[in-house]
Formats: structure tokens, C-alpha cells, sequence
């Protein structure tokens, strides 16, 4: 079973974008307090998060930078091969 669930703030307005097929596609990140060691020490890590179809669209309307979110969904890693030639790996929820 695949499926993740985080909460923080929204880091970035959410860029909608369209496919040649139509489809929306929102994606931004998600600022996720980390709490390290005993004390108050904490980093934030930030957390690349897409949306489609009506869910993109809702997420371009009504979220905005800054905002507390729960997001619930699945963990994908992929591949991709830079211009110039060197192989990257991203993960996005």
C-alpha cells in the first residue's frame, strides 16, 4: 500500500498548467516542519506535491502561499534525463 499523509504549509501558489489533452495540472510545494534530536531544533523540508484534473483546479483557486494543508496521496519517484545528459530522480507526492 502506497499512500502518504502530510501536513504543513503551502511554500508556493500552486502553478495550474493544462496537458495537449486538456487535463489540469497544479503542482507546488509543501513546507513540512522536521523535528531533529532532543531539543527544539527543527529544519523544514520541502515537499513537491501534484494534483489533476478537477483537484488541480480547485487547489489554483483556493489555495494561496502560507496556507496550513493536510495532503493525502501516494508517493511516485521517476526518472528523467537532464539536456545535458545526466539522470535525475525526483519524488513528488
Amino acid at each position: 500500500m502506497n499512500r502518504v499523509i502530510l501536513t504543513g504549509r503551502l511554500a508556493q501558489d500552486p502553478e495550474v498548467r493544462y496537458t495537449q489533452s486538456g487535463k489540469a495540472v497544479a503542482s507546488f510545494s509543501l513546507a513540512v516542519d522536521r523535528y531533529m534530536g532532543q531539543g527544539n531544533e527543527r529544519s523544514v523540508d520541502f515537499i513537491p506535491i501534484v494534483a489533476w484534473e478537477r483537484l488541480a483546479e480547485i487547489c489554483g483557486n483556493n489555495l494561496i502561499k502560507g496556507k496550513p494543508v493536510l495532503i493525502e496521496g501516494r508517493l511516485q519517484i521517476r526518472s528523467y534525463e537532464t539536456n545535458d545528459g545526466q539522470k535525475r530522480r525526483v519524488a513528488e507526492v
